[in-house]
Order: C-alpha cells, then structure tokens, then sequence
C-alpha cells in the first residue's frame, strides 16, 4: 500500500473529509500510476477520486468496533519514534 495512506478509522477525533480525500486522491495516483494525470484524463481522474472518497466514507461511517478510539497525538509521537529507530545512523 501506498506509504502516504494512513489509516483513518477509530480515531478521536474522526477523519475529516479533508483526511478521506487526501488518501482517496494518494490511492487513485498509486493505482493509476501517474500524479498529475493529462488533460485527457483528467475527468476520469478526479470522478475515481470523488468516488474513492465517498466510499471510504460509508466505510467508515459503517465500521464498528469495541476498541477505544485512538489518540492521534500518541499515534503520531509513535510513527516519529519508529522511524527515528529506522533512519538512525548505524553504529
């Protein structure tokens, strides 16, 4: 999966729409394989991206679970952290 999608569901607060079109439009480039698509494709393009991201937001609107929503922040700092560990200078 494309790195730069990050998962969305069971977070406090919720994902914005900002959030779901922001991985919507990450995925439609990953799949498409290109990031600025022509004028040709252009229409095609942003209709996938509209669509990708209205689906994802029935998914997560439809998604159910018993866990506590996680914090962001305390996500975040982990993300930081293990990559920290993983671009660290060898010793």
């Amino acid at each position: 999966m494309c790195r730069n999608i990050r998962t969305l569901h069971n977070f406090a607060p919720a994902a914005t729409s900002d959030e779901v079109q922001a991985a919507a439009l990450q995925y439609v480039r990953k799949v498409s394989g290109m990031t600025k698509p022509s004028q040709a494709n252009q229409e095609a393009f942003d209709k996938a991206v509209h669509e990708v991201a209205h689906i994802t937001e029935h998914l997560l609107d439809s998604l159910v679970t018993n866990a506590p929503p996680k914090d962001r922040e305390t996500e975040a700092e982990k993300a930081r952290e293990r990559a920290r560990k993983r671009y660290a200078e060898p010793a």
